[in-house]
């Protein structure tokens, strides 16, 4: 990668250090331009008709995902967000008293609140599949716990609130030897590191445009296995997922597109297509072994300063590192990298409940970096860290 000519891609870089790519990457001069072209094009021509106009890179929007997670244009729909994406497919699901719902410690908080509310409902039940000795979801125990009242195994890829990465891949293949669908919350991982629904082996896939693919917020996908189609029902139906069919009621568009919506944020998509087109021309590869080499990089440095403890799990991590400092407030060391130009956020107990029940150590200062960023940044950050522990002892 030419890092130097990413970054003057990236306007974002000139006056910040953006170390939080895992709340909204920095977008690129290319998808700024994609975003702020349609929205002239709307105001000169209106929204209808410039929508008209670039109906075939709308489209292509389509096959661009799809080639970024190794699936097929038919088995994406769009959404405004990907919290928006994963309930499209969760409520598509239908459970029944004595159902099981198999998720894990790392699962994100509104995944969560979907689980319980459902649970409350139809009286089926939440089983959280405990961890391996490194943190992550133990397969044995899942392999373990899947039985003929298991209805759904539903699990983040990444944790919202640290460099874990779950083993997506081993946990399909259990999933597919039981014939359980697979839910996979891919949100953090879809644009940090190669993402491929079949080797994964999932049923239903969904991700955020505005995180590490570096596009717009308000943007997010669901990616959807075509045999998956015949076990869920839309839990809503508009003109933009079904056709009308007079007195014999509606038929369900073809594909994934069933679970989206008519309107959308076309400026957004066109973001979107982007970014995504971005990523694919560096490589996923790529993108993943530098992302990943400079979380590791930042992790050992942090881990190296006194008073300061990283916490991140798993055998395998991934670029987003989570730490704290001695007798210091989260949200002062947080305040004290914003104040030197670095930009970080925090973990909340909220958004990862199971994994603040069990560890008990949040919040905590969440630093994500990603292909575009330096060293030289990392080191930056470092030394504020730094200079706020030596000055807690």
């Amino acid at each position: 990668m030419d890092i130097d000519a990413l970054r003057e891609d990236t306007p974002g870089t000139a006056d910040r250090v953006h170390l939080n790519n895992a709340g909204a990457g920095l977008l690129s001069r290319r998808t700024l331009k994609a975003m702020t072209t349609h929205l002239e094009l709307e105001a000169a021509i209106g929204g209808y008709e410039a929508a008209d106009r670039e109906r075939e890179r709308i489209d292509a929007t389509y096959a661009n995902i799809a080639r970024l997670v190794g699936g097929r244009p038919d088995e994406i729909a769009l959404f405004d967000n990907s919290t928006h994406a994963w309930n499209a497919a969760f409520y598509s699901i239908a459970f029944a008293p004595g159902d099981r719902i198999l998720t894990g410690r790392a699962e994100y908080g509104s995944n969560v609140l979907a689980y319980f509310q459902v649970a409350q409902r139809t009286g089926a039940e939440v089983v959280v599949v405990p961890d391996d000795a490194s943190g992550q979801l133990d397969t044995a125990a899942l392999a373990d716990l899947i039985d003929e009242r298991t209805k759904l195994v539903g699990v983040s890829h990444v944790p919202t609130s640290g460099g874990l990465v779950n083993p997506a891949v081993e946990i399909g293949r259990i999933t597919r030897a039981a014939g359980v669908p697979f839910l996979l919350d891919a949100t953090q991982s879809v644009g940090q590191f190669p993402v491929d629904v079949t080797e994964i082996g999932c049923d239903m896939l969904t991700a955020t445009g505005r995180k590490f693919l570096r596009g717009p917020r308000g943007t997010g996908f669901l990616w959807v296995r075509s045999e998956a189609l015949e076990h869920l029902d839309p839990f809503v139906t508009e003109i933009g997922a079904a056709t009308w069919d007079g007195e014999r009621g509606f038929t369900w568009h073809d594909g994934a597109r069933r679970f989206g919506t008519w309107e959308m944020s076309y400026s957004g998509v066109l973001g979107l297509d982007a970014a995504v087109r971005q990523a694919l021309a560096l490589g996923l590869d790529e993108i993943g072994q530098r992302a990943t080499a400079l979380g590791a990089y930042l992790r050992d440095r942090l881990d190296a300063l006194p008073g300061v403890t990283t916490h991140d799990l798993g055998s395998t991590r991934c670029a987003i590192v989570t730490a704290k400092v001695a007798a210091v407030p989260t949200s002062e060391v947080a305040a004290a990298l914003a104040r030197q130009g670095v930009n970080v956020t925090t973990t909340f107990p909220e958004q990862t409940q199971f994994d603040t029940e069990h560890r008990g150590v949040h919040p905590l200062v969440r630093l994500s970096p990603h292909y575009y960023n330096t060293e030289a940044e990392l080191d930056r950050a470092v030394e504020v860290i730094g200079a706020v522990a030596r000055a807690a002892r």
